[in-house]
């Protein structure tokens, strides 16, 4: 028989070993969460840095616009020069109106840069990618990030209709409209007239000298022009895509294109939710790919609490100086048909003066609670913390920006409450139906049939359906006027999905 000491020997004996054992396998736990951990915190820098480098790419694309439309004037003037004596004495005004297309780029290169003076950069703009080696990380923005040009007929470049895909932001930035009082502070401190004034700024050699305003360039350093960097010329053209997208969203001039895409939508908010003045809490309203930020606006005035969604930095500058800056109704003017002398009944129609705002945001009667988020859209809303909390979604123009449909519709579906509505209005131009070049790029291009179907497979049942016919972005005294023939619809939401 063996004692109980003998039988608790061999034990004590080993009893060092497993603890070694025990604490090999803690501390190569911990090296692999000390890993995981350290892997987590360089792709979240790389996000972050990868992010400060579009955002100071599409900087950089508002700076150079200047010199790339002085560079535009300066061809059309050697092609001038080109004339025979007796050709150029049948258009003598022709070296007059090279004049006025200056002042014209003058004016617009002054009001983006007092929009530029305004932003505050959400991110360090120093951040580089020194470090990061993997260069195929470096390219990932262009996989996701489009502004929503291809609507934009004139943003295309021409014999194709592929447009280039840049770099944006995908993170979330919530910019809650800021109202107004009389002392509230401002970018500058100019009067109506001096904004509006051609004699208070000049342009020279395509930069920008300004003898006026509170936003010093020291506070932004990433405004210096010594500091820019030169952008392919498509990233200008996406400037130039803003300047006209500023006509539809807040110029009188593009009350009828609003009235052609906002208004049916609108209309169709106010009566499926009639009885909503009277409610404790407004009825919420979602509106993805925002843009400049009207349309949601124009909600907020209805009664509803609204968040304008938009993922391009191009628009989210120049919707948040708008609304946010803007101090009195037609405040600034811009010159938007200047870019082009194709299709122009006359010079003075080429050249013709917009005003902007046509209304004063803070004070067009907005519900508490309206605000803009910036970020991808699937990105953003498919948190958990997200569904079933909207009664309404709203998209204008938006569904065919996605590489998957299927995704944004079932996104849609997920944050509606049951019984909320989607009214969509706008046509399938696929974004990334045309690109080339990019092996991996998804785009998955449905008909409109097969949209509904989808869509009564997420639990949605159409309501009300029409076609509407519209534009997008068009000039109205151009001779090319492109139309829509778009998808208006009012989809419920009876149940929800389930898997």
């Amino acid at each position: 028989m063996i004692s109980s000491s003998e039988m608790t020997e061999p034990t004590t004996a080993q009893a060092p070993e497993t603890v070694t054992a025990v604490a090999t396998e803690t501390e190569m736990s911990r090296e692999r969460d000390g890993e995981e951990e350290e892997k987590i915190r360089r792709q979240k820098k790389l996000e972050e840095a990868l992010e400060a480098k579009s955002l100071r790419r599409i900087i950089s694309a508002y700076l150079n616009y200047p010199e790339a439309a002085e560079e535009d004037l300066k061809k059309w003037e050697r092609s001038y020069r080109k004339l025979s004596p007796a050709h150029k004495a049948l258009v003598p005004h022709y070296a007059l109106k090279f004049e006025r297309l200056k002042r014209c780029i003058s004016t617009n290169s002054y009001f983006i840069f007092n929009m530029l003076q305004a932003f505050e950069p959400p991110i360090d703009l120093s951040q580089d990618l020194d470090g990061y080696e993997d260069s195929n990380l470096d390219c990932a923005p262009h996989e996701k990030y489009v502004l929503d040009e291809r609507h934009d007929s004139s943003c295309q470049p021409a014999l194709t209709n592929n447009c280039a895909h840049e770099e944006e932001s995908k993170s979330l930035h919530d910019s809650e409209l800021q109202k107004k009082d009389t002392n509230g502070p401002s970018p500058n401190n100019y009067s109506e007239d001096a904004r509006n004034n051609d004699d208070r700024y000049d342009c020279d050699g395509g930069q920008l000298n300004h003898d006026h305003g509170n936003a010093s360039l020291s506070a932004h350093d990433w405004l210096d022009p010594s500091l820019q960097t030169h952008v392919p010329l498509v990233d200008v053209d996406k400037v130039r895509c803003i300047i006209r997208n500023i006509v539809r969203d807040w110029a009188a001039e593009g009350q009828r294109e609003r009235d052609q895409c906002y208004k049916p939508i609108l209309d169709e908010l106010d009566s499926l939710f009639p009885d909503r003045q009277k409610q404790s809490t407004p009825p919420s309203c979602l509106v993805p790919g925002a843009g400049l930020g009207r349309l949601a606006l124009e909600i907020s005035c209805l009664g509803f609490i609204s968040q304008g969604n938009e993922f391009s930095y191009y628009m989210m500058i120049c919707s948040s100086f708008i609304l946010n800056y803007a101090q009195v109704p037609n405040e600034w003017t811009i010159y938007p048909w200047i870019h082009s002398n194709c299709n122009s009944l006359s010079d003075n129609d080429q050249l013709r003066p917009v005003s902007i705002p046509d209304i004063h945001p803070a004070s067009a009667g907005i519900t508490e609670g309206f605000s803009m988020c910036g970020g991808d859209f699937v990105e953003v809303y498919n948190e958990s913390c997200q569904a079933g909390m909207w009664d309404a979604v709203v998209t204008c123009f938006f569904i065919d920006t996605a590489h998957n449909i299927i995704e944004y519709i079932e996104t849609i579906s997920k944050i509606l409450k049951d019984g909320g509505v989607w009214i969509n209005l706008g046509p399938l131009l696929y974004h990334f139906a045309d690109t080339y070049g990019h092996d991996n790029e998804m785009s998955i291009e449905l008909s409109l049939e097969d949209v509904k179907r989808v869509a009564s497979q997420y639990g949605f049942e159409i309501e009300k359906e029409r076609t509407i016919e519209t534009t997008y972005t068009t000039n109205p005294r151009s001779m090319m006027q492109n139309r829509y023939y778009t998808a208006f619809w009012t989809m419920r939401k009876k149940c929800a999905i389930t898997t």
